[in-house]
């Protein structure tokens, strides 16, 4: 990928609303899943510039949330989205390392595209390691609470064009039938659970793009970087496209403790 701090690419939330292939659609029946009934704690692990944190607070105004997550510029991000929606006195945000917080458990746990915080590190390119994530997570959702855990997944079977681009591995990720059994084996109750769509996911795709096309309208075309930068817009588009679409990708879960 580009080195964004090089180029000084513009932020993804100006293209983006959700760090994951997330309709509005999906995301209000997740919130209502979190907030009603309404819970006193609500506990965001992984949780990027926290829409999804601000949003259930939003929908339930008594609770309390806290928002963990590794990168400081995401963390400043929701600080602001939180002071900008009257939230700040509600919404704490952590930057640290997931399993380095010390997070206290609560009545509604988030984990969306963050199970690598207890796994090994994504430069070693190991599979995704579901069980140790799903086995912290369970000690974090309080008896009786509610948990939203979103993940990656084949969605088809994985062949060399669609893995190239990511980790180059037929067994990075599992079916969604495989984590369903992880998840019961653990001790939740599966409420529902359901794939992102491909148009989730081509809305998701085109939107992180969208920050080379960005960079090049704001650049002249003989910028020195400007060769870089649409050589990475193609090859994105490119390992999208032609590689996994359709092979990788996300399912929500909507669970009880």
């Amino acid at each position: 990928m580009t080195d964004d701090t090089l180029l000084e690419l513009p932020p993804l939330y100006e293209s983006l609303t959700w760090l994951t292939p997330l309709s509005e659609e999906r995301a209000a029946h997740l919130v209502a899943f979190l907030s009603d009934p309404a819970p006193a704690e609500v506990l965001d692990m992984g949780c990027g510039w926290g829409e999804l944190l601000l949003r259930v607070l939003t929908a339930a105004p008594q609770a309390r949330g806290r928002g963990v997550d590794s990168a400081s510029a995401t963390i400043d991000r929701a600080k602001q989205q939180a002071l900008a929606r009257g939230l700040h006195n509600r919404a704490t945000f952590d930057s640290t390392h997931g399993a380095e917080a010390e997070a206290r458990p609560a009545d509604a746990v988030i984990c969306i595209g963050a199970s690598q915080i207890w796994g090994p590190p994504v430069e070693d390119a190991q599979p995704l390691d579901y069980a140790a994530a799903l086995r912290a997570l369970r000690a974090l959702v309080l008896p009786g609470g509610r948990l939203v855990y979103g993940e990656a997944i084949w969605s088809a079977t994985p062949h060399p064009a669609a893995t190239a681009p990511l980790a180059g591995r037929d067994d990075e990720y599992l079916t969604a039938d495989a984590l369903r059994e992880q998840i019961r084996a653990v001790g939740f109750e599966v409420v529902d659970g359901d794939q992102a769509s491909v148009q989730e996911w081509d809305a998701f795709e085109a939107g992180y793009r969208d920050r080379f096309t960005r960079w090049l309208e704001a650049h002249d075309a003989h910028h020195p970087a400007a060769g870089q930068v649409r050589r990475q817009y193609e090859e994105q588009r490119a390992a999208y496209e032609e590689g996994y679409r359709g092979v990788l990708g996300m399912v929500y879960f909507c669970l009880r403790g």
